[in-house]
């Protein structure tokens, strides 16, 4: 029984031994175990290890490796929470980078699925990397939902100006664009198909506003052409004011619109009939507006004697209204050009006759004997003729400058310069060869009265002066003598003036070297205006008095 029970003990201790033993051993491994998990942890999170290792001290006994255990466990759950919170961290960022690559490089809309996160690898630094690549995909996600809304203005716009349903046109692109509450397609093949529907509606806004402007250029013409009235003009302002517009200028809404388009359409059409039906009315109106150009500008319209037939054929319908119509605006054009080339000539034309007509009145002024009596707006006549003067002096000048420019301009042109009809090469020498005989005419004139006056002088001196009636109806004007400073009488150059020096003193006169001084105050008298008077056809005492102290004192 003692054997029995020393075996029994004996095999009792072996097998505690053994649990001790197997105890022990699954500490171990569970403590191994546990730090392999703690050292991957630290390792897939780029972190230093957390707990050091009492293996070679707790190796005699099992307590050490319990108490060791109890320390691993702790930082082992908190290495598995913060494994955990960073693993989610990486699937929120790729879910995030997975749900916009879906909508940047796909069509499809994206179902969430479970994504597969790299644990071997939950580092810091790669979770940044995510991060920023996260950060550029939503960039761009931006930059695409800018140039989508961007897209989708302008074929708002397009649609707007061409009269289109702007829902329909961007929900034939993508769905999506058709719902306002919806996320909307960014993806590649959406902005391609928005370029595309851009492009299209530009082309079609271009072929309709080339239309448009065709349209409005032709009833501008015919508005023009028929004389139509503001009011209905003012009822297609918006056309006739884009007549010149770019592309990109014309945005108001229904603009290049279908029914817009065939409204002005029918306008232009009704024009051109009510054009036809008045077509004689309006050549008669362009050769009258033809006449009248020549007229102003002083050229001699082509002579069309065939305008009654041509009006005949017109009403006939032998002759087609354009293409008279079409000569007629091809001469308006050439007369406007020529009138325009004559314009600088035809300024110094009207000068040049302005100038003759001063020189005309210069001429009747100087012929009147009564021009110096003092009068009401006497100083105004005396500063017009000293105008006048001024600008005849200027004559010979105003024809050479005139005469050269007109030489010029036929040698420019090829043709002679007609002024009404005549060639002004001619006129001008007309002018001068008459300037040239008129100042012959009084140089003339001018000696015969030298003469005239140096006989009568010479009859003085031989036979004394007598009154005589011709003598009277000749003589010059004298100045006013003043009596004690109160009476003014006009005194007349008579005859009996001279009569108080005998022949031989005058003669002695004569011959003195006072004879100059005496001419001098004579032509002084007469160039005075306050001196001067009519001629009474008398003398006076007081008249020979006044000549008899003059001469005395020289």
């Amino acid at each position: 029984m003692l054997l029995e029970l020393e075996q029994e003990c004996l095999q009792v201790y072996r097998r505690k031994v053994d649990e001790a033993n197997r105890c022990r051993a699954h500490l171990r491994q569970t403590i191994a175990d546990y730090e392999a998990e703690l050292a991957a942890i630290c390792s897939a999170m780029a972190e230093p290890p957390v707990h050091n290792s009492l293996y070679f001290q707790s190796d005699q006994t099992a307590g050490n490796l319990k108490e060791e255990l109890r320390n691993i466990l702790p930082q082992l759950e908190e290495m598995r929470k913060r494994k955990s919170d960073r693993k989610e961290q990486f699937v929120q960022v790729l879910e995030q980078i997975q749900m916009i690559k879906n909508e940047i490089y796909r069509s499809t809309i994206y179902i969430s699925s479970k994504t597969v996160v790299d644990e071997t690898d939950l580092s810091l630094r790669k979770l940044e990397e995510f991060h920023r690549e996260l950060h550029e995909l939503q960039k761009e996600k931006s930059d695409r939902m800018k140039q989508v809304q961007d897209h989708l203005n302008t074929l708002n716009s397009f649609c707007s100006v061409l009269g289109m349903d702007f829902k329909l046109t961007v929900s034939q692109i993508h769905p999506s664009f058709g719902n306002s509450d919806g996320s909307r397609s960014i993806s590649d093949d959406t902005i391609e198909q928005l370029t595309i529907a851009i492009q299209k509606l530009r082309e079609v806004k271009i072929q309709r506003m080339q239309k448009l402007q065709d349209l409005a250029t032709t009833m501008l013409e015919l508005w023009n052409l028929m004389d139509t009235p503001i009011e209905e003009q003012q009822m297609f302002q918006n056309v006739t004011c884009n007549i010149a517009a770019s592309e990109r200028e014309i945005t108001e809404r229904n603009t290049l619109s279908v029914d817009f388009i065939d409204h002005v359409e029918a306008e232009v059409t009704r024009l051109e009939e009510l054009k036809s039906s008045k077509m004689k009315e309006l050549v008669l109106k362009k050769q009258s507006e033809l006449e009248e150009i020549c007229r102003k500008n002083h050229m001699v319209p082509e002579n069309d004697s065939s305008m009654e037939y041509t009006l005949e054929a017109i009403e006939s319908g032998t002759t087609d209204p354009a293409n008279v119509l079409e000569q007629i605006e091809l001469q308006i054009a050439k007369a406007k050009e020529e009138a325009f080339s004559r314009k600088d000539i035809l300024e110094k034309i009207d000068k040049w006759l302005a100038a003759r007509e001063e020189e005309s009145w210069l001429e009747d002024y100087n012929r009147d004997e009564n021009r110096y009596n003092a009068g009401r707006g006497s100083h105004l006549i005396l500063k017009r003729a000293e105008k006048a003067r001024s600008l005849v002096n200027k004559l010979p000048g105003m024809v050479e400058t005139l005469a050269s420019k007109t030489s010029a301009w036929e040698t420019e042109r090829g043709v002679e310069f007609l002024y009404d009809g005549v060639r002004l090469h001619s006129m001008l020498d007309e002018y001068t060869i008459l300037r040239q005989e008129k100042e012959q005419e009084r140089r003339r004139q001018r000696d015969q009265k030298k003469l005239k006056e140096q006989l009568i002088a010479e009859q003085e001196a031989l036979y004394g002066s007598k009154p005589s009636p011709l003598k009277a109806q000749s003589v010059k004007k004298v100045p006013r003598v003043s009596s004690g400073g109160a009476n003014n009488r006009r005194l007349p150059v008579g005859g009996t003036m001279l009569q108080t020096p005998k022949p031989d003193s005058l003669g002695s006169i004569k011959a003195t070297p006072h004879s100059h001084p005496i001419k001098k105050i004579d032509r002084t008298l007469q160039h005075d205006p306050s001196n001067l008077h009519p001629d009474d056809g008398c003398a006076t005492e007081s008249a020979g008095n006044f000549f008899e102290t003059t001469f005395k004192i020289f």
